[in-house]
């Protein structure tokens, strides 16, 4: 479903050169999309718009694009989900660089998820093991994502749908430009009980540029990823390092020390990855480590519940400037008296300071 405001979601997803960081930001900030759009210029300066960005931001040829890939959307039954739509993967959005929306067909599982990836050139070993893996852990209601690519990602693909289970698959072009154009039909079998998704709108080639970006969705949407066979120099190993910046687990298949294919999993395990011979080694571990995740997401709620509609939009607000008390109660529309109150159970709560020049920010 399309909803209102989404052209103005697009205008700033498909805005080059403004980090999603700052685009979350803003919309967190000032209440949706629409708002941002109406924001004064300064505001947007402020917040990390070039004069260059601001000028795209509100040029037809930006509207264009937006309202161009609703239609495009709309006639290939392709959903557009923003961050803060309930279907968009949990997991994801606490990445340092988060997608502002994702393209889908299919339905997103809401189980808990594992990526594997490795070598487009696998070997008969790889592509068993792959295979297996994603096998075993579906019957375990564990989720396969991986990015459709040749070799070890189709291979665990096929595993998870022959186990009768459910995967995802993340792609580095538009839903509408299959690659591997051999994989059509393993993508129509994907989106029967799992969904394959992008970034990227329709139309958008595959591209060398893409794949890092897209790589970050698959191990950001994932408890932990499992790299199975890999070169020294393989892309799979970007999606592991991608992991460790996201905080979540790097598994490794070792391999002989003879093949090229093995240099790389079996450096991620000279490196600290845990080695895993049994999918048994991927689920013990996982029982240490689903709780921490669990736990660190819970507390994050707790404390958003803990703080009152006017704390949170100061929150907000404060996460774009570092703002005078004046300045606060203008912007936030709340009477002095009564903000005076706000900060000071804010500073109490270890969330906001006043700064050495008198302005109010936040505690990173």
């Amino acid at each position: 479903m399309m909803t209102k405001d989404l052209e103005y979601w697009l205008r700033l997803s498909c805005l080059e050169g403004v980090k999603n960081t700052i685009k979350i930001d803003l919309i967190t900030a000032l209440g949706d999309a629409i708002k941002v759009y109406g924001a004064s210029k300064e505001i947007l300066i402020r917040a990390g718009f070039s004069k260059e960005n601001y000028n795209t931001y509100y040029s037809e040829n930006l509207k264009m694009e937006a309202k161009g890939i609703i239609d495009r959307c709309s006639k290939e039954k392709i959903k557009i989900l923003r961050i803060i739509d309930e279907e968009y993967p949990e997991m994801l959005k606490y990445i340092p660089d988060p997608p502002i929306l994702v393209y889908v067909l299919g339905t997103i599982p809401k189980t808990n998820c594992i990526a594997i990836v490795g070598s487009r050139k696998a070997s008969g070993y790889g592509t068993e093991t792959a295979s297996k893996m994603a096998f075993n852990l579906v019957c375990s209601d564990i989720t396969i994502v991986s990015g459709m690519a040749r070799g070890i990602d189709t291979a665990a693909h096929n595993g998870a749908l022959e186990a009768g289970g459910k995967t995802v698959a993340v792609l580095g072009s538009g839903l509408d430009v299959i690659y591997p154009p051999e994989n059509k039909d393993l993508m129509k079998r994907i989106t029967k009980s799992g969904a394959v998704i992008s970034e990227y709108p329709p139309g958008t080639p595959p591209s060398t540029k893409n794949f890092p970006c897209r790589n970050r969705i698959i191990s950001g949407m994932s408890l932990g990823t499992l790299v199975v066979e890999a070169g020294i120099k393989s892309g799979s190993l970007i999606t592991a390092g991608c992991a460790l910046e996201q905080g979540r687990e790097v598994f490794a298949i070792p391999g002989n020390i003879n093949c090229i294919n093995s240099a790389g999993t079996n450096k991620l395990i000279k490196d600290g990855a845990k080695m895993v011979t049994d999918v048994e080694d991927v689920l013990e571990e996982l029982n240490f480590g689903i709780a921490p995740l669990e736990k660190k997401r819970k507390s994050r709620r707790i404390k958003n519940n803990q703080l009152s509609q006017k704390e949170r939009k100061i929150i907000s607000i404060l996460k774009i400037e570092d703002l005078y008390d004046e300045e606060l109660s203008d912007r936030a529309s709340i009477k002095l008296t009564e903000l005076f109150e706000i900060l000071l159970d804010l500073e109490l709560k270890g969330l906001i300071k006043r700064s050495i020049n008198g302005k109010f920010m936040l505690i990173t």
